[in-house]
């Protein structure tokens, strides 16, 4: 179910343009930090690396939400090319990122499969969220904090 949160003014929610932008930096931030991680396995595909740039494009107003749609495509598209469990994460976290125009909960995904990748890599999943957590703007800190906390843990009883 989606968290209604997350739903932007202009679909008629309660989410403001600038806070969906600031998410949309956010979560190229996180893939970013874990893109060379698909870099090492395929250097030569820059789909995810166009993903990230794509997004923050996004988050400074410079380009349509139909061509970040077409970036996720290709960020998703790269991580079916990989064959490295932490290079496929990464590649996701990248297409998540860049979705992030289209639907500002794609934002979680970011983070949540840059967390997938370090730990694939044989990293501390929960340092990169501590890490990811450290990068949000004051604006969309408890959102995302209590976002990632129900879907890490799980609905409470």
């Amino acid at each position: 179910m989606r968290d209604r949160r997350f739903v932007a003014v202009h679909r008629g929610g309660p989410l403001p343009s600038a806070e969906h932008r600031l998410l949309s930096a956010w979560a190229a931030a996180c893939a970013e930090h874990v893109l060379p991680l698909f870099e090492r396995e395929r250097p030569a595909d820059d789909r995810p690396r166009r993903a990230i740039e794509t997004a923050r494009a996004w988050a400074a107003g410079g380009i349509p939400v139909g061509t970040a749609q077409k970036a996720a495509v290709a960020a998703h598209a790269a991580a079916r090319t990989a064959t490295d469990r932490a290079a496929v994460a990464a590649a996701r976290a990248a297409g998540h990122a860049v979705a992030t125009a289209h639907m500002a909960d794609h934002s979680l995904g970011g983070t949540l499969y840059a967390m997938k990748a370090v730990e694939a890599a044989g990293g501390d999943a929960d340092a990169e969220r501590a890490w990811a957590v450290a990068q949000l703007p004051d604006a969309v800190r408890a959102l995302v904090v209590s976002a990632l906390e129900a879907r890490l843990v799980g609905p409470r009883p």
